[in-house]
């Protein structure tokens, strides 16, 4: 089931009355029923893969436990093993099974070796990457005996298939969220409106920007052999704002959803097109998965605290492992490996700490330093996200090549990107006036008739625009 759908439209407000009027006492009973809503709407796209969920659910769960009694070391490390095998497995086989097959029959055919292998026809799974990671933070952390497991088997499955982040985010970590459906949730009229507001603001960005831009971004990408690089420039600005509208646009309404229901979860984008480095960066884009990263495989393998040569090593299997998860195609461990070319150089200097805080904070304008930081890491995740979005290496080199040598300086009738270039300078300006926010419409301390004239026309352009709706793009990973 999409957000941007009917049949969400038909479904967000039925679950939300029911859940306060019908199913409001007792505790039990009210995740039980959040939990049945989550498998509707997961069960939306196809309904057998729901038992894939439920594998990682129990297993998670009894591995859990028998870790909170299981004192040796080795057993220990067995159960973890279990479901790290378990786990992995299950998303290894649905999204990487082909992949590695078809590089491996590549690899023999380069030195001359046939092989016809038996063909396998298999669907991956919506969300599968999102909620292997969510429910394995889950073990890990009982494992590190930073939390103790629960034995409230439907608080636990609804913390696993919690419908509003289930597909695409933000994964959350069970010390967050859990806790959330072990009490009771009262209410809140003030924070059910803040989660409408994000809501809207979600739809408006995929709806009226993303999904806008991706109609010039597919055409322009189908036919870069025949465009001018100053066209081909434009098409991966704007992939870089539709991939941005696109998700960040989900973690809105997933987390303003969330909010109607009494739940907060975390942050997963914080302005990320106005970071100085890559490292700010990537504390700013997908949080949720980058500090997934960070903490389960970055750190124990030791972080920055090793030898230089480890360190460095440390950042390319982050990188290349995050490529990995987003895709089973090269060009997305490209994608990863050039992340983690710029990462080492501000690693090497000690830089990837240094800026915490907002670009200009306090301030309208940017030194002339920080802008330059802005535009040069925005042009080097514009230049990655060419291999994110080509659906093969020889193409994303092919697109690379031809921006720097047909500097012709356009192409007849390119005015028609002009209304979307326009779309995104306007969005732009706002956010950055608005970068001291969770999001721009939020908490507004504007007069009434202003709110909700913003309200008005951020709706009307979303109605208006949904003609063009698609699905999102982060569905696929």
């Amino acid at each position: 089931m999409l957000f941007n759908s009917i049949q969400f439209l038909v479904f967000l407000p039925t679950v939300f009355a029911l859940y306060w009027f019908a199913f409001r006492s007792p505790l039990r009973l009210q995740n039980l029923f959040v939990l049945a809503a989550s498998y509707v709407f997961y069960g939306w796209w196809d309904w057998r893969f729901l038992g894939l969920i439920l594998v990682s659910t129990i297993v998670d769960y009894l591995v859990g436990l028998q870790l909170q009694h299981t004192t040796r070391n080795i057993s220990r490390r067995a159960l973890l093993i279990t479901s790290l095998s378990i786990n992995i497995g299950l998303l290894g086989f649905f999204k990487y099974w082909n992949f590695f097959i078809d590089s491996w029959i590549s690899t023999w055919a380069s030195v001359g070796v046939t092989i016809h292998p038996a063909t396998i026809q298999i669907i991956l799974p919506v969300g599968i990457s999102f909620y292997t990671f969510q429910t394995l933070s889950y073990t890990i952390d009982i494992y590190r005996r930073k939390i103790e497991p629960t034995r409230d088997f439907v608080a636990f499955a609804t913390f696993v298939a919690f419908f509003p982040q289930l597909v695409a985010g933000p994964i959350e970590r069970a010390a967050n969220l859990l806790p959330q459906f072990l009490k009771s949730r009262q209410f809140s009229y003030s924070e059910a409106v803040e989660g409408a507001r994000q809501i809207l603001w979600g739809l408006f960005k995929k709806v009226v920007i993303a999904d806008q831009l991706a109609i010039h971004v597919d055409e322009i990408f189908a036919n870069y052999g025949s465009l001018s690089s100053s066209v081909l420039i434009l098409g991966t600005v704007f992939f870089a704002f539709q991939i941005y509208c696109d998700f960040s646009g989900y973690s809105d309404i997933a987390i303003g959803t969330a909010r109607l229901f009494g739940f907060r979860l975390m942050v997963n984008f914080r302005y990320p097109y106005f970071s100085r480095n890559i490292a700010e960066f990537w504390r700013r884009w997908h949080i949720s998965l980058s500090t997934w990263f960070r903490d389960y495989v970055y750190i124990p393998l030791g972080g920055s605290r090793v030898s230089t040569a480890k360190a460095l090593r440390n950042v390319i299997i982050v990188f290349t492992v995050s490529g990995l998860w987003h895709g089973a195609n090269w060009t997305f461990i490209a994608w990863g490996m050039l992340h983690a070319l710029y990462f080492v150089p501000l690693l090497l200097a000690g830089a990837n700490r240094r800026y915490l805080d907002d670009a200009a904070a306090g301030k309208l304008l940017p030194s002339i330093r920080e802008f330059a930081g802005i535009i040069l890491t925005f042009s080097a995740t514009c230049l990655a996200w060419i291999f994110f979005r080509s659906p093969s290496l020889t193409q994303a080199f092919d697109y690379i090549s031809r921006i720097f040598t047909d500097w012709s300086v356009g192409d007849a009738g390119t005015t028609k990107y002009l209304p979307a270039l326009l779309l995104v300078m306007a969005f732009t300006t706002l956010e950055w006036v608005y970068r001291h926010k969770e999001f721009p419409i939020s908490k507004p301390s504007y007069p009434q008739w202003t709110r909700y004239t913003v309200y008005f026309l951020l709706s009307y352009f979303t109605i208006i625009a949904s003609k063009n709706a698609t699905e999102f793009i982060y569905f696929q990973f």
